[in-house]
């Protein structure tokens, strides 16, 4: 099977290192040095080309960035490929060049395949290429959170199912708990609002306004009020149209039309024109005599009633009070209470909408509860087969007789979800605490590692964990910083002989100061500075043949040049060679 390898990686300005190429190959590589001599920038600038937190502490004194490159080679079809030329990057014969840059202010830059790209999609990259492994990640083992992901992982499928309908189910019981709250405490201010507007509604009820009724009041007010002076105006016109019956002697425009009618009637026939004139004039005269007419039906119809006066003027003030307090006028007040009758309905349906909600947040609790039962029955058989690997993989890692377990637990919480007839706590992940347990050797209780595991030991803890994912869960490369740490003699060469296993099926990069590990490479790298205590290009270096057997003897004695640790060295070699 074809996999990414880390083929590179160009460092300039980082820490010690001034301007070094770290040149890898597939397989196992080990990385050596003195303590101080730089070793550690290799996995400081992988983290980087990873996406890891940029500091401008990183950069050397003096230099205005500091910049790292790497060139990955990546199969074809591969996530990393997809994600990468999703993003834009170009691929240069299935290679994949990658660059960080942090600057001596902090700032940070990345570039993927020629284009600069935000560095967190080289964190998502990081997910299908490169396991890190370092101090930090020892003590991060230590965390429960950690540990149950770390079993979560291990298990794939039979966890994910189980773990994603849950987190569904705890997402909408969030949702309708957070709405319920949210209904339950503002109810206060809900009554309050529902109160003001029933008490608007019911006002606006008691006057019953009609629509334009403030128009046609208006109107008849005035009308009213001015009744005698119409009334006069009305009985002038008419008298002034039609005549009035105590002056018979008095000319009124009646009278005056009809006899220009007369007068053209008797000549009309010689001449058409005249007679189209006599015509309208008899139009005329019927228009005066129907005007007449109504003056004289307005005048009797109207009234002045003070009586009725006073009923409009009180009406009208009655319509001014609700314009006053809701719309500029009656169809303002109308709108008004139409809305509020809605908004109204709506409030008085909280407590039908609190049923409905308490009720799905119950019936959420008890699928939750059921959910989360299935995921810890999930996780316990997963945890019975982990344990069982990570126990066979200490065994080759010079602890036989430990023994590796994991408890699962719950704790009392009565505002949990119920789980086999207990009330539990509950959260995003589901009801367990998972705690990985070591019983070092027989006879000893199983204990957290946390409490019961040696440094060293918790470094063969987290490599037989890291090398049991191997098996199920792989990425293409593994970089160990220091995993040997507190390891010595029979226990260390198990390591190195586990690496190179690993190595078989995958990448492996170690960062280690233990020769017993170092003899078990592939290829071994020398970071080593210059007089002025800088890492130059040629700091690093690829060590063979005699070179190599100096650099492990000074491991084993910090004497290049003695006889006995060459042997020694010489001797590792050979194991090495012979076991692989």
């Amino acid at each position: 099977m074809v996999v990414s390898v880390l083929e590179e990686m160009r460092i300039r300005s980082l820490g010690v290192i001034d301007d070094a190429v770290v040149e890898l190959s597939p397989g196992f590589t080990a990385v050596t040095g003195e303590t101080g001599a730089g070793k550690t920038m290799v996995v400081t600038s992988l983290g980087l080309l990873l996406g890891g937190r940029a500091d401008a502490a990183l950069v050397r004194i003096g230099a205005r960035n500091a910049v790292v490159e790497g060139r990955i080679a990546v199969p074809e079809g591969s996530p990393a490929m997809v994600r990468a030329e999703e993003a834009g990057a170009e691929l240069d014969e299935g290679t994949l060049l990658v660059s960080r840059t942090v600057s001596a202010e902090g700032r940070s830059r990345a570039h993927l395949g020629g284009r600069s790209v935000p560095v967190g999609l080289l964190a998502e990259l990081a997910d299908d290429l490169v396991a890190v492994h370092g101090q930090s990640d020892q003590q991060g083992l230590l965390k429960l959170s950690r540990q149950r992901q770390a079993l979560d992982r291990y298990a794939g499928y039979a966890v994910a199912v189980p773990l994603g309908k849950y987190a569904e189910a705890y997402k909408r019981l969030r949702t309708v708990a957070a709405e319920l709250e949210e209904i339950t405490t503002r109810a206060r201010e809900r009554a309050q609002e529902a109160d003001l507007l029933r008490f608007g509604l019911e006002e606006i009820a008691a006057v019953e306004p009609r629509a334009g009724e403030d128009t046609e009041l208006a109107e008849e007010a005035e009308r009213l009020g001015h009744a005698e002076a119409l009334a006069s105006a009305a009985a002038v016109a008419h008298a002034a149209l039609a005549g009035n019956p105590e002056d018979p002697a008095g000319v009124d425009a009646g009278t005056l039309v009809a006899g220009a009618q007369r007068a053209l009637e008797a000549v009309r026939a010689h001449d058409p024109a005249l007679a189209a004139l006599t015509d309208r004039i008899g139009e005329i005269g019927i228009l005066l005599r129907d005007v007449a007419g109504e003056l004289a039906g307005y005048a009797d119809d109207l009234d002045a009633d003070p009586l009725r006066l006073a009923a409009v003027e009180e009406r009208r003030a009655a319509l001014t009070a609700l314009t006053r307090k809701y719309g500029e006028d009656v169809a303002a007040v109308l709108a008004w209470a139409e809305r509020s009758a809605a908004r109204l309905t709506e409030l008085e349906g909280d407590d039908e909408r609190i049923g409905e909600l308490t009720a799905e947040r119950d019936a959420l609790r008890v699928e939750l509860g059921a959910l989360a039962e299935e995921l810890s029955q999930a996780r316990a058989e997963a945890a019975e087969r982990f344990a069982a690997a990570v126990t066979e993989e200490l065994a080759s890692l010079a602890m036989p007789h430990a023994r590796v377990s994991f408890e699962i637990r719950q704790t009392e919480d009565p505002d949990g979800v119920e789980v086999n007839g207990r009330t539990v706590a509950y959260g995003p992940s589901g009801v367990d605490e998972v705690e990985l347990l070591l019983a070092p050797h027989p006879g000893a209780p199983p204990r957290p590692i946390a409490k019961g595991a040696s440094g060293g030991e918790l470094s063969r803890v987290m490599l037989a964990v890291e090398v049991v994912f191997a098996g199920t869960d792989p990425v293409p490369t593994y970089l160990f910083d220091e995993v040997d740490a507190g390891v010595g003699g029979k226990a260390a060469v198990e390591i190195g002989r586990r690496l190179a296993r690993l190595a078989k099926k995958a990448q492996v990069v170690v960062v280690t100061h233990l020769p017993q590990v170092a003899a078990f490479a592939d290829r071994q790298l020398l970071v080593e500075k210059t007089n002025d205590g800088s890492v130059t290009r040629s700091g690093v270096k690829v060590l063979e043949g005699e070179d190599r057997v100096r650099e492990l003897s000074r491991m084993l004695a910090g004497q290049e040049d003695s006889e006995t640790a060459r042997a020694h060295a010489e001797e590792l070699l050979a194991a090495a060679r012979a076991d692989a």
